[in-house]
């Protein structure tokens, strides 16, 4: 509950609120009439505004370098050059989504051409995530209500009274006569949700993050240039993290363009690391992917992510060989390709084959785990095992053909079975499930690992349907 003047408004309201009938902006005489017994509390807008902030600082963290609070209960994302190291735009959405719902958070995100188009469809929208490919928001704007608009509520009551409820109504009247009567906000937030009208972003930073800034007296737009700087900027960089004892783990670079619009580069290092030469080579990859437009007025480079570093000491050649160091490799490959497309396989503790491996990060230390030798193990291994017609002479015999994929092969030798057991206490159902692995070569020499699912007798046991689950290089 918030105050309106003398009155009391509900600024705020759950979903057993909503379903109830009532909304934001009612009184809250009127809220208790309709529903009797109500859970009425006092807003903390100051407490609020520190949550959206905290909340604005996790994402930048974690997502991209643009970020901006858009209060009462928004945050604003410039996901230009960043979205390609979460697996695109629509990864990158559906997972910033997710996390926050299981932090109990519930949210709503769109990505659209420009702020006041991606804010309208992630309160308006169908779907709780929506990402609209480029050139296609304005048209479906004109299908959301006037509300989507970002007008004042006093603004919006007097448009409903005229009789417009849809944007698209409003975008084909003339602007004098609104103008006249609601003055220009009505036409600044139409162009800025069709994209006509810029609406610079004023991204959050940390007080703690470790950040060095260059202003120029003359706009700059050539990529030598803007090279030049990076490296100037990042070596001041270096040596503020060398004072305060840290190594970045992630770096963003912002460039102030002088129509108000910013362009940013983000790279990212497996380990803590001040090396300028490094960090230089890696912000310098991307410097392609940004457009100076009429000319960049201003660069700031920023540690969004920094870890402590102590001293390193210095391999002597007088000691022997130096441990590879593949880092530097896994630096360039992460952010050029993105991190979750970059890992290692881990062996897991588990009999069932899908279950016995992991995808860890590039950079992990070995985990120490190993996987079973007593049997040998296909070089690949299906993301699922695909059914196959088999026929075998007894239940402990392999199959003497099998038809794959549309394509018989016999067998021409075989070794087997090796039973793998249920996982019992994942789930009843894998008390008595078996499996019954064979390696088997057709009369082309290809080798294959298939398997019964059952042990031939027993009806719960299994299906007793054969399947193909891998193959030997």
């Amino acid at each position: 509950m918030g105050r309106e003047g003398r009155r009391r408004v509900i600024v705020a309201a759950d979903t057993a609120a909503v379903r109830s009938g009532l909304r934001v902006g009612m009184a809250v005489t009127k809220a208790e009439a309709l529903t009797p017994g109500l859970l009425i509390e006092d807003a903390e807008p100051a407490a609020d505004a520190e949550a959206l902030e905290r909340l604005a600082l996790w994402v930048l963290q974690r997502y991209a370098p643009i970020v901006a609070a858009d209060p009462p209960d928004g945050l604003v994302i410039d996901t230009t050059g960043t979205d390609h190291l979460h697996g695109g735009e629509a990864a990158m959405v559906g997972g910033l989504v997710d996390r926050l719902a299981g932090s109990q958070v519930a949210a709503r995100a769109a990505c659209a051409d420009s702020w006041g188009a991606a804010h309208a469809f992630a309160r308006h929208g169908a779907r709780s995530a929506i990402i609209l490919p480029p050139g296609e928001s304005n048209g479906r704007l004109l299908d959301l209500p006037i509300c989507a608009l970002r007008l004042p509520l006093k603004t919006i009551e007097g448009l409903l009274m005229l009789g417009f409820e849809r944007i698209g109504e409003l975008a084909a009247t003339p602007r004098a006569p609104l103008a006249l009567r609601f003055g220009p906000e009505v036409g600044r937030r139409l162009d800025q949700a069709f994209g006509r009208l810029a609406e610079p972003i004023d991204p959050i930073r940390a007080p703690e993050q470790v950040e060095v800034i260059r202003s120029f007296a003359e706009p700059i737009g050539a990529a030598e240039t803007i090279a030049r700087y990076t490296a100037k900027l990042v070596v001041g960089l270096c040596a503020l993290l060398e004072e305060r004892g840290l190594g970045a783990r992630r770096v963003d670079l912002l460039f102030h363009r002088v129509d108000n619009r910013i362009e940013a580069i983000r790279v990212g290092v497996v380990l803590p690391l001040r090396d300028a030469k490094r960090l230089t080579r890696l912000l310098c990859d991307r410097i392609e992917t940004v457009d100076p437009g009429f000319g960049i007025e201003r660069m700031c480079l920023t540690a969004t992510e920094a870890e402590p570093l102590g001293a390193q000491q210095v391999v002597s050649s007088l000691g022997g060989e130096p441990e590879a160091d593949v880092t530097g490799l896994i630096d360039v490959l992460a952010n050029r390709i993105g991190e979750e497309r970059l890992y290692r396989v881990a062996a897991v503790a588990s009999d069932v084959p899908e279950r016995s491996v992991i995808r860890i990060p590039a950079s992990s230390a070995d985990t120490g785990v190993g996987w079973p030798d007593h049997w040998p193990r296909p070089s690949r291994l299906l993301a699922r095992p695909e059914p196959i017609e088999a026929m075998a002479l007894l239940p402990d015999h392999p199959p003497v053909a099998f038809t794959w994929r549309g394509i018989r092969r016999r067998v021409k030798r075989a070794d087997g079975p090796e039973r793998v057991f249920g996982e019992w206490w994942r789930r009843d159902a894998e008390l008595v499930a078996v499996r019954d692995y064979f390696q088997v070569e057709d009369e082309q020499g290809e080798r294959f690992w298939i398997y019964r699912a059952g042990d031939g007798e027993h009806a719960d046991s299994g299906s007793q349907g054969w399947f193909l689950h891998g193959i030997f290089g």
